[in-house]
């Protein structure tokens, strides 16, 4: 009988049964529903009450093309939005920088001021939408603006529902869009939290993202992990401010993906949620049962998809939505099919959003709570998954913790290695690819075929930088100067930033200004490189 594996390595017997469970103590490891260590789930009807919310991951060109899909997405049923910023805007670059030359508008829209923000967000309530900011560097500032955008809507600073990204550690790790070293990044993270906790009580001010991680290469297991040590260690930086872990854990949010085997990704946010419940309430001593809750954004990352034969991509990003729902997502975004060779296409983000329509509708998936719970083979995997989570967070525990293990670059050098083997198992068929490396016909790739490719105006570049010569030529340049002048003073002391930056903010300064500002103090991040 032909050997099989779950991605994380596990072996997958034939057949599961009581003998299984010998270990398991059912009241104490699975419990109930919306029960301590919420195992089952984080609420005690999960989707009869309330289905996830759909967020397809959205942005392109300049905020006012941007702001015509959220539109349209939201006309056809979407109920929040994630926001994708292009890589200048990431990275902290003003559109008229050389290093953005060809980059303005392509991976997501591009933000240079204020004015943009409110180009982004026009007729759009942000008191009664909930957004996301996938944006890590500049978090900060980005994050500024949106809610200075809210206060000029009239919006109350209770109502405003965002969740900026804010994870910098995963992008030292996966994604590269640090721009300081890595303290003063972090004292940027928990300057964010702070902030937000006390002024915007229903924002989260950090999404503590794995996803990136998985799609940079990790495995199952090593997703998870390094997103609880993650978790912990902003947790930390909090905790050494003076600040009641309970004052600010109930808004920590995560962002995990779920494109491997089924099974294999419920068995994860099962292990993943009661590991994390157990470290708020044993180590962090939280107190607040909102505060042990993990609360996941699950979508499939673009790796799960081919460029090959592209329209099955929409079957697997149905079962990926029907991972998301069985594993217990309190929001949901997908791939869209034609993401592994083009930027999305509004047809294909259709697609996507009525696949997750479906799901929740149609299938079935939403009608109980948590209706793989007792399987003998979800449970014995979740066991199994808990104690290979451990093991990994105890690996990167002795490279001297995940702070330390980003500063010498050995968890980046694992992240490749661990890529680099999944890559020689896609090359060799083990890792099985319908269309790309198995039951491959003759069916042209996408590159061959006629399909709608995104096609990059060069009059997006100008028109975005023929706006900020104008903000600049228009705005109080002595009122930019002097919040400036500020931000770099604060910056080198020990206060929070989020004051200074919300100031700058004000005064139009462009986001590559306040950038620079802050990196006239706190230098540039070198990347370690180990193999």
């Amino acid at each position: 009988m032909k050997e099989l594996r779950t991605h994380a390595g596990f072996p997958i017997k034939p057949l599961y049964g009581p003998e299984d469970l010998a270990d398991v103590d059912v009241g104490r490891d699975i419990g109930r529903p919306g029960e301590y260590p919420f195992t089952r789930g984080i609420h005690s009807t999960m989707y009869r009450e309330r289905l996830w919310t759909m967020r397809q991951y959205v942005g392109f060109g300049t905020p006012t093309e941007t702001n015509g899909r959220f539109k349209y997405l939201m006309a056809h049923g979407q109920d929040a939005l994630n926001v994708a910023f292009d890589l200048p805007t990431q990275l902290g670059l003003d559109s008229d920088d050389p290093r953005a030359e060809g980059e303005v508008g392509r991976v997501g829209m591009a933000i240079d001021t204020l004015a943009d923000m409110e180009d982004a967000f026009a007729g759009i309530p942000l008191d009664r939408v909930s957004v996301s900011l996938t944006i890590n560097g500049m978090a900060a500032p980005i994050t500024a603006m949106y809610y200075v955008v809210a206060e000029k809507q009239g919006a109350a600073a209770d109502r405003v529902v965002t969740t900026p990204q804010n994870d910098i550690l995963k992008e030292f790790v996966a994604r590269g869009t640090w721009i300081y070293p890595v303290e003063p990044s972090l004292r940027l993270v928990a300057d964010l939290v702070e902030f937000s906790a006390k002024r915007y009580p229903r924002s989260n001010p950090v999404s503590v993202c794995g996803y990136h991680i998985r799609e940079a290469g990790c495995t199952t297991a090593q997703e998870m992990a390094y997103g609880l040590l993650i978790a912990a260690a902003y947790i930390e930086r909090m905790l050494a401010r003076g600040i009641s872990v309970d004052d600010f854990a109930p808004r920590i949010s995560f962002n995990f993906t779920a494109w491997g085997k089924i099974f294999e990704e419920v068995a994860k946010f099962r292990a993943g949620r009661r590991l994390y419940a157990r470290m708020l309430r044993e180590r962090f001593g939280a107190t607040n049962p909102k505060s042990w809750m993990f609360r996941t954004l699950i979508g499939g990352g673009g790796s799960a998809f081919v460029v090959q034969e592209p329209e099955n991509n929409i079957v697997r990003g149905a079962y990926i939505a029907l991972a998301a729902a069985l594993a217990g997502a309190q929001t949901m975004a997908l791939p869209t099919y034609d993401e592994a060779y083009t930027i999305p296409s509004a047809k294909a983000q259709l697609i996507a959003l009525r696949t997750m329509q479906i799901c929740a509708e149609e299938s079935g998936a939403a009608d109980t709570v948590d209706p793989l719970g007792g399987s003998y083979y979800v449970e014995a995997l979740t066991s199994a998954m808990e104690t290979e989570i451990l093991e990994e967070m105890a690996r990167v525990e002795r490279m001297g913790g995940i702070v330390e293990a980003v500063k010498s670059g050995a968890l980046q050098a694992e992240v490749a290695r661990q890529a680099y083997r999944f890559e020689q198992k896609l090359a060799s068929g083990e890792i099985p690819k319908v269309g790309a490396n198995c039951h491959v016909g003759d069916t042209p790739a996408a590159a061959d075929r006629e399909v709608e490719l995104y096609a990059s105006d060069p009059q997006v570049a100008a028109a975005q930088i023929a706006r900020l010569e104008r903000i600049r030529r228009d705005r109080d340049g002595g009122a930019v100067a002097r919040a400036l002048a500020r931000l770099r003073d604060e910056a080198r002391a020990a206060g929070n930033l989020m004051d200074p930056i919300v100031e700058a903010v004000k005064a139009y300064a462009t986001l590559g200004e306040i950038a620079r500002a802050l990196k006239d103090v706190f230098g540039e991040h070198k990347e370690p490189v180990k193999f």
